[in-house]
């Protein structure tokens, strides 16, 4: 078996802030982490936790769900916008 004859696998990875950051193959265990995130988020006023955690949590569910991807993009051609001006 050739290497050409192999599927490819897609690593998934995350790209924020000029940085990019692996995600598990699993395509459950991405939504869990993301739904985590965004429910951490929630718990703002606890210790540890914050509004930090609701951006990540919407930018991993972002890569399984295309209406969130669609938010994501068009925040990211936005910000290009405005960065340029």
């Amino acid at each position: 078996m050739s290497a050409e004859s192999e599927p490819r696998k897609r690593k998934h990875k995350i790209s924020a802030f000029g940085r990019e950051f692996a995600l598990p193959r699993s395509r459950a265990l991405r939504i869990a982490i993301g739904v985590a995130f965004l429910f951490g988020g929630v718990l703002w006023f606890l210790p540890v936790l914050g509004l930090w955690m609701l951006p990540v949590g919407f930018l991993v569910l972002s890569y399984e769900f295309a209406m969130i991807r669609r938010h994501r993009r068009r925040f990211v051609v936005w910000w290009e916008r405005r960065r340029r001006s």
